[in-house]
């Protein structure tokens, strides 16, 4: 089941919220800073997103992913993480770029956590249904089979 128009609109806020304050945290011109300043931010926008789409998830299984979804978009747009932190070195340039890399990493990032997170809570829903197995079989039979009137 898809996001709801609610629920993404909730998610939109929530993930421009948290890549806002990682903006904030990149504009520390020393290198690494950034990387951990976009993981803190991470963790709190998994927790947060995850109560959104009616879950909740503890404080280590959102920072584990927010460091899989870091990693995942860093694997994506490698040249933007080198770029962000190479660019620390170079003043007032450097506190321009990196905010605005971050900005764009976090974005990405937070949508395919959110992504996770809803696919995550359709599969529980999907186990969750009551079955409509029965007999020793694994068919799934939404109307009961009836043999033909042999009139």
């Amino acid at each position: 089941m898809p996001m709801t128009e609610e629920e993404k609109s909730k998610c939109k806020k929530i993930i421009h919220g948290h890549a806002a304050a990682a903006a904030a945290g990149n504009l520390v011109p020393i290198p690494g800073v950034g990387i951990a300043a976009d993981t803190v931010t991470m963790t709190t926008m998994a927790m947060t997103l995850a109560g959104v789409l009616g879950g909740s998830i503890t404080e280590s299984v959102a920072k584990n992913m927010a460091i899989n979804a870091i990693v995942a978009t860093m694997k994506k747009q490698p040249i933007r993480v080198i770029a962000k932190e190479v660019s620390k070195v170079v003043p007032v340039v450097g506190q321009l770029v990196a905010p605005a890399i971050s900005v764009a990493m976090l974005e990405a990032s937070g949508w395919l956590l959110a992504d996770e997170l809803v696919d995550e809570r359709d599969k529980t829903k999907r186990l969750e249904e009551p079955s409509t197995i029965s007999g020793g079989h694994n068919f799934r039979y939404e109307k009961k089979f009836e043999l033909p009137n042999p009139e």
